[in-house]
């Protein structure tokens, strides 16, 4: 049986990418700095509406898995996609990135998720997404012998949206924790956490999730405080791992009593901030997995995400286990 370091599960989505003004915002009722649920004619309209675009593979756990890849970890996938152009993008990108991927696509159905991703000039992105195939994952695509094989599965929040995921979830888990291996999930977003609060945190203390990754502003969403040392406080009892970014002021890792402040990699200048936190998870789950130091672990998710900020798109365009190597985070 293949062994793997990490199984990242996600809404497999292909990114399409454009510049805007905040007017173009306001105008198409488009909240910044968010991911927004849309339909099939929300998002033919804003289509039709957006400037010149890049399109590129994404989705947040399909970035941490490309991440991983181009760490050199041994990293499997799973998420839908339709048998169309978007879809056949999205499958040819993970697997050429070296992701073991092979949940059946949908025919004849719905199509391939996209998100309309809109940049604004100070590099803030606003996301809206149509779920399409996403909504069809579903407990009869978990790979057991892949569930089993992973140290660590990994899930974006938002799969917590399209309903038959959850049980697909508890089902991986399951499998995961009956081979003696751990979970962890994203919160992915203030306002997902908002939707599910009581189901994330029932997650934790549950013992269904070990790990925890979330910005600043989910991790006080999760517990409804303004004050950011008392979220910590409680993560930090609520789950065995708690990996807490802040953008340009770095991240904080803990485990128990045991805190990790980690500074952020300087940069020569910001691009795009679109898959930040998904490259970061996958610089500490690598390390994890390989049981460096969770100092070091933080290093190399604020080494990813330093380089992802600075390129438009959110998988590895450079070699992350040669940059890491030049780093002096792990050896050749």
């Amino acid at each position: 049986m293949d062994k793997y370091d990490v199984l990242c599960i996600g809404n497999a989505i292909v990114d399409i990418i454009s510049h805007c003004d905040e007017s173009f915002l306001q105008e198409h009722g488009i909240i910044k700095g968010a991911m927004n649920l849309i339909d099939a004619e929300r998002a033919e309209l804003l289509y039709d509406h957006m400037g010149p675009a890049i399109e590129a593979s994404g989705g947040s756990a399909g970035n941490t898995a490309a991440g991983i890849a181009s760490l050199g970890g041994r990293v499997a996938y799973f998420g839908k996609v339709a048998n169309d152009h978007l879809g056949t993008i999205f499958t040819h990108d993970i697997r050429a990135q070296g992701v073991a991927f092979d949940t059946k696509p949908l025919y004849d159905s719905i199509p391939t998720a996209r998100s309309m991703i809109f940049l604004t000039q100070d590099k803030e992105r606003s996301m809206n997404t149509y779920l399409g195939a996403c909504i069809e994952l579903g407990p009869e695509d978990v790979e057991e012998s892949k569930a089993s094989a992973a140290q660590v599965v990994y899930f974006e929040g938002y799969l917590w949206d399209p309903p038959r995921a959850k049980e697909a979830i508890r089902v991986t888990a399951y499998h995961a924790h009956q081979a003696g291996n751990e979970v962890a999930m994203t919160l992915s977003d203030p306002f997902c956490v908002d939707r599910y609060r009581d189901e994330f945190l029932e997650l934790m203390r549950g013992g269904t999730v070990d790990i925890v990754f979330a910005n600043e502003h989910e991790a006080k969403s999760l517990y409804q405080t303004d004050d950011f040392e008392e979220a910590l406080r409680r993560i930090s009892k609520d789950c065995k791992l708690a990996c807490v970014t802040r953008s340009e002021m770095g991240s904080i890792i803990l485990r128990g009593e045991e805190r990790h402040t980690i500074d952020a990699m300087p940069i020569e200048r910001l691009a795009d901030t679109t898959g930040a936190g998904d490259l970061y998870a996958a610089g500490v789950l690598f390390g994890y997995t390989r049981g460096y130091a969770l100092d070091i672990c933080g290093r190399l998710g604020s080494l990813a995400a330093g380089l992802c900020v600075q390129q438009i798109g959110p998988r590895p365009q450079d070699d992350l286990r040669v940059c890491a190597e030049q780093a002096g985070l792990i050896s050749g």
